[in-house]
């Protein structure tokens, strides 16, 4: 082959990639772009419409490229043929650590717009589902998805943050029904379950289990005893039976601290296509 036949070659192939959008992305080593920010995806060996994903959103002073990278999140849900997405929070003023805009009435991104648009443009390119989705986060990111649960429960199929709830003031409600799995490690310091308070007090982290009775009202379940308890791995469960029509709430406490549990992301794939095959 010519050097002429070569440069043409190349520029050709180039065209055509340009051209393609799914091109653009597609490993978990690039990122996707879209108007109001990006996100990296995982995906398995077959991708049909019906593919389930997970949107997983990182912690505070975390990134899209760790969160796609992390082995013990990832591979079980490949593994089960689920694609998983990692958006990228947005630096805190410009430059400081990437989070979320979870708080409301915080100045910033308005992530459920963003979020719902980054599941729309990985479904367009890669054919994934559009609909079986399931937002979860860790720490912040779990903020993020209490918070975004609470005003837009039908954003997502469901919801299952991770060493994230509310901050005070509680919110009074949240919309309902919700399909929700929170999961907390009992010595968690950095979120503990009854929450802390942070910079001198202008901050404080809310009680998990005061959340969870937002949850249950948001649900209308009949009386605040769980109906069931079980135990998964690690995980100590309790659940919540005879609330409204398409709701299910669900909480996992393991012995850990302030991390992402070996086993989570089998658990909570079980929990998801169970609480949707019976609603």
């Amino acid at each position: 082959m010519t050097c002429v036949a070569r440069m043409v070659l190349a520029v050709t192939t180039l065209l055509i990639a340009s051209a393609d959008p799914a091109a653009a992305c597609g490993t978990p080593a690039e990122t996707c772009r879209i108007e109001d920010g990006e996100y990296r995806i995982a995906l398995p060996d077959t991708v049909t419409p019906d593919t389930p994903v997970l949107v997983f959103l990182h912690g505070f002073g975390g990134s899209a490229r760790g969160t796609i990278g992390n082995r013990r999140l990832v591979r079980p849900m490949l593994e089960r043929g689920w694609a998983v997405i990692a958006p990228e929070g947005l630096r805190r003023g410009g430059d400081g650590p990437k989070s979320w805009t979870f708080f409301p009435g915080w100045d910033g991104r308005e992530e459920t717009t963003f979020l719902r648009a980054v599941a729309d443009d990985a479904s367009a390119r890669f054919g994934i589902s559009a609909t079986q989705l399931m937002l979860s986060g860790f720490s912040a990111g779990g903020f993020m998805v209490n918070y975004l649960a609470c005003a837009t429960p039908l954003a997502f199929a469901a919801y299952a943050p991770v060493s994230g709830g509310f901050w005070r003031p509680h919110p009074q409600d949240c919309a309902g029904p919700v399909r929700l799995l929170h999961t907390h490690g009992w010595k968690d310091p950095t979120v503990p379950i009854e929450g802390r308070k942070l910079r001198g007090g202008e901050f404080q982290q809310g009680d998990i289990f005061a959340g969870l009775e937002i949850w249950r009202a948001a649900n209308a379940c009949p009386d605040e005893k769980p109906s069931g308890y079980s135990e998964t791995g690690p995980f100590w469960r309790r659940h919540w039976a005879g609330c409204a029509a398409g709701s299910a709430l669900e909480f996992a406490l393991w012995p850990g601290g302030h991390t992402l549990p070996a086993g989570w992301s089998d658990m909570a794939a079980d929990w998801f296509v169970s609480v949707t095959a019976e609603n």
